[in-house]
């Protein structure tokens, strides 16, 4: 992935202080692209966004998905080239918690940045970005492919499924060529849906999600508990989805053809167990820090009947490694060893912001 496309692109990106977020405005602001981002305030203490001091260097707008009026005033003002939509409530156990908020966030905020995308000309290139758990899951041992079924279970994955609903209604109500040229004079902007696989890396603090507690525990000095062991997921690092999305977004500003949706995931080699995922970590943890004065690695198995989760989901990624000749960077051991020297380096209160420029570099290298 070359990021000189984006240098000087008017870009807009939902949910820029979240993890994800975080990655590509860190990447996209080292590659000098003029990056504005909507999003609420970051959603966890600590937070990534404001370790990296991203509010000074792009144009950090505080704003609700909801809030359509706002979004399009924003719109108004900023007339972005490039629009990625991440904004989300993205846990699991939190949509059983508030499905209302879940549900007004995930498919109504779609909603409104389809809206915003439909009445800005300006735009040439559209990626909503949704989940693996769109999808219908039978408990299958192969991939889902991107005609499968989307239904997802709980409310988080349920509301995706709507979100992806959304996205394709609005491409074949409004996004023609025949009804901008109408309207706008110009063609229509390409869209796409992107569905990545669990993402893991450095700096992410978000509750319920297996490497944060991990990194928490090492924190206290306590064990690391695991809630389901033998749950199996398509684990990448966060880069691998991050800079997907811009090759994406670039590929179809220049070619509307190659828009769609698109699976994003790890090779079958990268669907670990829940419990293997942990034992890596604590390999990789104890060995990396054995000189360092920081806790060490243990886990124990403590389920704690909590709601409904998909227990087997893989991907099949064929379309996406078809289409743009592509494929997975990091596997999972070398992504587990980029998020411990993070990890590390935050425990020693070390300057994490150059790790993440470090590794950008060597993932784009």
């Amino acid at each position: 992935m070359d990021l000189n496309f984006y240098r000087g692109k008017k870009i807009l990106i939902t949910g820029h202080t979240g993890f994800k977020g975080t990655w590509m405005c860190q990447a996209l602001v080292n590659a000098g692209a003029d990056v504005t981002g909507y999003a609420l305030k970051a959603p966890t203490n600590p937070s990534l966004f404001e370790m990296c001091g991203l509010a000074s260097k792009m144009n950090s707008v505080e704003g609700d998905i909801r809030d359509l009026a706002h979004l399009l005033q924003v719109f108004a003002e900023v007339q972005p080239e490039i629009v990625i939509h991440m904004a989300a409530q993205p846990i699991v156990r939190d949509s059983y918690k508030d499905p209302v908020y879940t549900y007004e966030t995930n498919v109504m905020g779609t909603v409104n940045i389809c809206e915003a995308v439909r009445k800005n000309p300006c735009v040439r290139s559209f990626v909503n970005v949704t989940t693996d758990k769109v999808y219908l899951n039978k408990e299958w041992l192969w991939g889902y492919r991107e005609n499968e079924e989307l239904n997802g279970f709980d409310p988080y994955s349920n509301s995706k499924s709507c979100s992806e609903l959304v996205t394709s209604s609005y491409k074949n109500s409004f996004f023609t060529d025949e009804e901008y040229q109408k309207n706008y004079k110009v063609d229509a902007p390409a869209v796409t849906t992107c569905r990545a696989g669990n993402v893991i890396g450095g700096g992410d603090f978000a509750n319920d999600r297996i490497i944060p507690d991990c990194v928490r525990a090492m924190e206290k000095g306590e064990d690391i508990i695991v809630r389901n062991p033998f749950s199996t997921r398509p684990y990448q690092h966060v880069l691998e989805p991050v800079m997907t999305y811009l090759l994406i977004a670039k590929a179809q500003y220049e070619d509307k053809t190659l828009a769609g949706s698109y699976n994003v995931g790890p090779d079958d080699s990268d669907c670990w167990t829940t419990g293997e995922l942990v034992q890596l970590f604590c390999d990789k943890w104890n060995a990396y820090t054995k000189d360092m004065g920081l806790s060490e690695a243990k886990w124990i198995n403590k389920h704690d009947g909590g709601p409904h989760e998909a227990n087997f989901l893989k991907l099949d990624c064929s379309l996406l490694k078809n289409t743009f000749n592509w494929k997975p960077r990091w596997n999972v051991e070398t992504t587990m060893e980029k998020i411990v020297e993070w990890s590390a380096a935050y425990l020693k209160q070390e300057d994490v912001v150059a790790v993440m420029n470090r590794q950008i570099e060597e993932f784009l290298g």
